[in-house]
């Protein structure tokens, strides 16, 4: 019978390197041949019994001596292959390591014969200090791969801080996009590890574009936490780390009771210029936001941070049929961007949306003459179109969303009949495999994920709309029905946000509903929410920054460009910036940590205030004198 072959034994990393194997033009002929994992035990087994061992490894601290097999050491590390072969005779079999613990130095033995290595959050920094001393590459890399896996806001400047001592830009910008990402968490920890930062990465950090934050005041009271960590050494740095708060981004009220009046600030001469120019640019504000005065630049103390999320949101109908229009929305610069890559297949409404990884999934939907299976993907990197796998049943109005990798589509309407069907599809193999049905028909429903359930709510059976809502278990592949929500909904959305399912909008039968309710699943009970602005249905829900999104839709007489967002604590609903055109029956998906974020945001930044002012003004102008014009193409229900 043939040895089980051991997975890591052929490594990637060791191709380039001078241990690897001398024939590389042999590679093509023929599969790659392992080392089974039986035969390194036994080659470990002659080592633990010193048999045919022709060298040895003495840590000096303590006397150890580990007797190896040179050609098992040499094979896995370049720094043993270079000694083995380059060194005089007497310095091949007796090697002093001096600085190596002795539990590390054996766990670097160990992975040298079997390829195995016991990593623990109080080793791997020893051991990868051991491996990268020892250009044991494989090893390294399996290190850099643990670390980066437990990044904890209780760990990140650490690891930060020795990814640059080991030269490690992975394990070092790893750290530092970690920190910038969850950088208001951190400052909300009660021992925040950024209080250890230097003068200058404290600098650094705040200072840049991608530091997420919502308010600039928290970057502002961050630093002066800092400062009152030290401040006999810390104070005199004011100046300069004022210069990394976007001061613009302030309210008036706060610059003068937080900033100006404050006891460093007052106290430093390098400050007085940096208030005035603040104040300046504040009062300045202020007069073009009630006045038309003339245009003004946006400057740096002004220039909204980037996002580490966008919404995306891609056709739907409107001005009488579908569309395939892209837009991003910037959420720190309160803006929509048009992005210039339709689908060259053409417009779809109706649909379901999904992202797993670099694309967006669009599933299903209608163009005002076919209901479609097809489904279709976007590349948010290479900006490409792509026909994926098509679905076994036709479906409009149908519910998506992503769980473990996979993509549900539930419901639908096929332009007959509507479905209780539910199909799973698998990425990997571009396969749709049919699972457990809901409970009832729904089409024109929503759904959401929350603690790995599905949860699916209201939608439209062919005779009524629904208040009942279900749930399914991707373990037991079953759905339970849940309390009903306090209002009938169809055309509704639906997004899990602070443990909770919200339920938003949608038509009742009669008119469209601004109302909101959310549901607590530990209590199996619905909540009333704070009613939106404007009555919608069919339109995007997303969540950023712990923030409902609710974006365009259908009022009952036109589609509609409104967007508006919720925050929980709160219970309020503000206003955010309009869609470029009134349009409804989309979906929109939120993405984070895309690598290239900025063909996705607000680019002339230096325009930002002039644009909002222009804006501002439209609105004043256009309140009460805009009429909406009727969508021909959508009834009380559906297109049917």
């Amino acid at each position: 019978m043939m040895d089980e072959l051991h997975p890591s034994v052929v490594d990637q990393s060791s191709r380039s390197s001078p241990t690897a194997s001398a024939s590389t033009s042999t590679e093509s002929l023929g599969p790659k041949r392992c080392i089974s994992y039986v035969t390194m035990q036994v080659l470990n087994a002659m080592r633990l019994s010193e048999t045919l061992c022709d060298a040895s490894i003495v840590l000096p601290e303590t006397g150890r001596e580990y007797r190896i097999h040179r050609v098992i050491i040499g094979s896995c590390s370049d720094y043993f292959h270079i000694l083995f072969t380059t060194t005089v005779p007497s310095e091949k079999y007796f090697l002093e390591l001096p600085g190596i613990p002795g539990s590390i130095m054996e766990e670097i033995i160990r992975y040298a014969y079997l390829r195995e290595c016991a990593l623990t959050e109080d080793t791997v920094f020893d051991v990868y200090a051991a491996s990268d001393f020892l250009l044991i590459n494989s090893l390294t890399e399996r290190c850099t791969d643990f670390i980066l896996s437990r990044l904890r806001l209780d760990n990140c400047v650490t690891v930060m801080l020795f990814g640059r001592q080991h030269a490690s830009p992975k394990v070092q910008k790893a750290a530092w996009q970690f920190m910038l990402k969850h950088f208001t968490a951190l400052v909300e920890s009660d021992m925040s590890e950024l209080l250890r930062l230097e003068v200058d990465d404290l600098g650094a950090l705040l200072a840049d574009d991608l530091l997420n934050v919502r308010e600039e005041d928290v970057v502002w009271e961050f630093l002066l936490r800092w400062i009152n960590h030290d401040p006999g050494k810390r104070a005199r740095y004011i100046g300069r780390l004022m210069k990394t708060v976007r001061f613009g981004l302030m309210t008036t009220e706060y610059f003068l009771e937080k900033v100006k009046d404050n006891q460093y600030v007052q106290a430093s001469e390098d400050t007085k210029q940096l208030v005035i120019d603040a104040l300046t640019f504040l009062y300045d504000l202020e007069m073009i936001s009630t006045k038309a005065m003339k245009e003004m630049k946006t400057p740096a103390m002004a220039t909204p941070r980037l996002p580490h999320e966008v919404i995306f949101t891609v056709g739907g109908w409107g001005e009488g049929q579908s569309q395939s229009i892209i837009e991003t929305y910037d959420t720190r610069a309160d803006r929509w961007i048009r992005v210039p890559h339709e689908d060259s297949a053409g417009p779809r409404a109706y649909y379901g949306a999904a992202h797993i990884g670099r694309y967006l999934y669009f599933i299903g939907g209608y163009d005002g003459v076919e209901h479609f299976n097809s489904c279709r993907r976007f590349d948010m990197i290479e900006k490409g179109w792509k026909e994926i796998a098509p679905m076994h049943c036709r479906r409009c109005y149908v519910s998506v969303v992503t769980l473990d990798g996979f993509i549900y589509a539930m419901g639908g309407y096929n332009g007959a009949n509507r479905h209780n069907s539910v199909e799973r599809y698998d990425p990997r193999t571009n396969q749709w495999t049919i699972i457990a049905p809901m409970g009832s028909q729904r089409s024109d429903a929503d759904a959401c994920t929350l603690d790995g359930m599905i949860y699916i709510t209201g939608g439209f059976n062919g005779h009524e709309c629904l208040n009942t809502a279900e749930m399914y278990d991707p373990r037991t592949d079953s759905w339970s029905p849940l309390p009903p929500m306090l209002h009938r909904r169809s055309g509704v959305s639906c997004a899990a946000l602070c443990g909770s399912v919200y339920v938003v909008g949608g038509f009742n039968g009669l008119i469209r509903l601004n109302s909101c309710e959310r549901y607590e699943p530990a209590a199996r009970r619905w909540i009333a929410c704070k009613e939106m602005y404007h009555q919608r249905s069919n339109f995007g829900l997303e969540v950023i920054d712990d923030m409902l999104f609710a974006i365009g839709g259908y009022d009952g007489v036109s589609a509609i460009a409104f967007v508006e967002c919720y925050g929980p604590e709160a219970n309020e609903w503000l206003e955010a910036t309009d869609l470029s055109m009134m349009r409804s029956a989309f979906r929109a998906v939120t993405v984070g940590d895309l690598p290239n974020i900025h063909d996705y945001v607000h680019s002339n930044k230096e325009n930002l205030i002039n644009e909002m002012n222009q804006y501002r003004h439209f609105l004043r102008s256009a309140e009460g004198s805009i009429v909406p014009t009727s969508s021909t193409s959508e009834s009380d229900n559906e297109v049917d």
